[in-house]
């Protein structure tokens, strides 16, 4: 008896239980329904980035200062602000990077990329708290073999239900020259909006090796808004 009652206020009062953990895709439902809201309420903005990308192989380096315009519907545009270093990259990669975003940021390439049941099964792996934040981490495995998809993993905050970090491997391989790419893309909160902090990603190439490239997101300005969010 008395073993008994020990046992039960250890339950009760020494051991606390985990509090059970929604489904993915309870989750994913709330952050769709928090995005569209989000996406509703903000009328575009102006951010800086910086382009730093370093290739070991060759010892090589080229920094690009890029002013984006975010329109209401997701499209955005590009004016370079300066670049060095590396000639080639400067030539070449730099310029199909701000491409192919532009062209991802059309209406209709964002739909394909979103991360909505349209385009993902998603699996719940648990709950972690970071910055004094919980945040859930859930698997993402692409239903289609497509370009604007990932294998990989995001981490949503449980009170926002905003993507916080989105980490993985493109779901279909960019080049036949590229042997494989790593991203991690974080995401930080600025007013009512999770926008993006920083990506860093790391490609390996048949001909140029191991390639490196980091984006810092900065001086972030909402059209509804007159002063800088840092």
């Amino acid at each position: 008896m008395l073993h008994f009652l020990f046992t039960l206020l250890l339950t009760t009062d020494g051991v606390r239980t985990a509090e059970p953990l929604p489904t993915a895709d309870e989750v994913v439902a709330k952050m769709i329904q928090r995005d569209a809201e989000r996406r509703s309420a903000l009328e575009g903005y102006t951010s800086v980035r910086r382009y730093v990308l370093e290739n070991a192989k060759h010892h090589k380096q080229a920094y690009m200062l890029v002013r984006m315009i975010q329109r209401k519907d997701g499209s955005k545009d590009f004016e370079m602000v300066s670049s060095s270093g590396w000639s080639g990259a400067r030539k070449h990669v730099f310029p199909k990077l701000l491409e192919a975003e532009s062209e991802a940021s059309h209406p209709a390439s964002l739909e394909e990329s979103r991360v909505s049941p349209a385009n993902y099964s998603f699996s719940m792996r648990g709950a972690e708290e970071a910055g004094g934040r919980k945040m859930y981490v859930i698997g993402l495995t692409p239903k289609k073999h497509e370009k604007y998809l990932v294998h990989g993993t995001v981490w949503i905050d449980a009170e926002d239900f905003a993507i916080v970090r989105m980490q993985g491997e493109p779901a279909k391989n960019p080049s036949f020259w590229i042997k494989s790419v790593q991203f991690d893309h974080k995401y930080r909160k600025h007013g009512d909006f999770w926008l993006a902090e920083s990506d860093e990603s790391r490609s390996d190439a048949r001909i140029f090796g191991p390639t490196e490239l980091r984006i810092d997101y900065f001086d972030y300005v909402l059209n509804t808004q007159e002063a800088q969010l840092r």
